[in-house]
């Protein structure tokens, strides 16, 4: 339980931009929540992301607002990691004959 100077996912503002509906915090207050499920949240928040942002910023600072909240157990912090490590790499091109081999 958190004690009275201490600050809850409750209490942060959402920058409906950045976390439309504020899906992201909604699922740090929720008790019990699978990896399964914050994978669905997370592609939901995906796909509601104003094309004008970049994802792996949006991210970053999701992961700065949120996860100290979590700790980094938590499965939306895992999943948003998961996320920014999947978008910083970069897309490997197989061309020609290779593209063709098994």
């Amino acid at each position: 339980m958190a004690s009275s100077d201490q600050k809850t996912t409750a209490e942060v503002t959402v920058d409906a931009a950045l976390d439309p509906g504020g899906l992201i915090r909604e699922s740090y207050r929720i008790e019990g929540l699978s990896m399964s499920e914050a994978r669905s949240i997370f592609l939901d928040w995906a796909i509601k992301l104003a094309p004008e942002l970049q994802p792996q910023i949006a991210i970053r600072r999701l992961l700065a607002l949120y996860a100290p909240y979590g700790g980094p157990s938590h499965p939306m912090t895992v999943v948003l990691q998961e996320g920014l490590g999947e978008l910083a790499e970069a897309p490997h091109r197989r061309g020609g004959s290779r593209a063709r081999r098994p």
